[in-house]
């Protein structure tokens, strides 16, 4: 778990390049090249455009490390209930 969120933290650093926010470009690049196997539509600027407004609480056009997490609880969420879903199946 430790890794795990080391590993979650330093990606937003190094997509942001050290910078409190992602802009636009930073961000669609993070969600193509980290998110591209576990979500869909990662290869569509639009989608990726429309993901970012949803995450952008305070409408500043840049995604927070706070927003980010939004993301990450998201996609732990959807991965979570897959993973229960599968596993109920089996039983």
């Amino acid at each position: 778990m430790e890794a795990a969120i080391k590993t979650v933290v330093t990606t937003f650093i190094s997509s942001s390049r050290g910078k409190e926010n992602l802009d636009g470009k930073s961000f669609q690049k993070l969600v193509n090249k980290q998110l591209g196997g576990i979500m869909e539509d990662t290869n569509s600027s639009s989608a990726i455009k429309e993901m970012q407004r949803g995450l952008d609480e305070n409408n500043d056009g840049k995604v927070s490390f706070q927003e980010y997490l939004t993301l990450i609880g998201y996609v732990a969420n959807s991965l979570s209930q897959t993973k229960s879903g599968s596993n109920t199946d089996a039983s």
